[in-house]
């Protein structure tokens, strides 16, 4: 069976302070040069896919090239916060202050109000990712959230641990599946 490498894309950045998970926000992808050099840092005849979020399909957009294009995903989207989106984190705080420490501190089964869990999240990504039949290469646009929630499966991390890990917006994580195994091959790197 031969590997297949899953180049992880975080969308472009929105430059909001309140959490958006579902909240169909656009991206800031004014920098070209910068998603010049990351279309090219990835490899050309890979497939890209991407969330069904505004900020991802235009970032997927922005890096394609002459790359081919598979139908967004809803499976890829950022975890839904519920009642809690476009909600600043103090007025979470102070409405569901115990909730949401726990939400953070102990991410996996706990839910915000109407949203999903870590654990959601994780089965939702991990169903995406085991059902595609993927080639060598695959571009994947997405969230910070899925993004996570594949390195916490490479890395056989606690889902509290994977938050330790900064991802930043246009930067490529890629995680190599071979023979049953992960293997992180770059964490939140950016081309230059």
């Amino acid at each position: 069976m031969s590997a297949t490498t899953w180049w992880w894309v975080r969308h472009g950045p929105t430059h909001r302070k309140d959490m958006i998970g579902w909240t169909d926000a656009p991206a800031d992808l004014s920098d070209k040069a910068r998603l010049a050099r990351l279309g090219a840092a990835l490899p050309k005849g890979a497939p890209v896919v991407s969330s069904d979020l505004l900020r991802a399909t235009a970032t997927a957009d922005a890096v394609q090239g002459a790359r081919a294009r598979l139908p967004h995903s809803q499976n890829l989207r950022e975890i839904h916060f519920g009642r809690w989106e476009e909600m600043s984190f103090a007025r979470i705080e102070a409405e569901d202050g115990a909730l949401s420490r726990r939400f953070w501190e102990h991410p996996g089964a706990v839910t915000a109000p109407g949203g999903e869990s870590w654990d959601g999240l994780s089965h939702r990504v991990n169903g995406f990712v085991d059902s595609t039949p993927a080639p060598r290469h695959i571009i994947v646009v997405a969230h910070m959230g899925p993004i996570l929630c594949q390195l916490q499966r490479a890395l056989g991390l606690s889902a509290y641990a994977a938050f330790s890990h900064k991802i930043d917006n246009l930067s490529v994580t890629a995680l190599t599946h071979e023979q049953g195994r992960w293997h992180v091959e770059m964490l939140n790197h950016h081309p230059r």
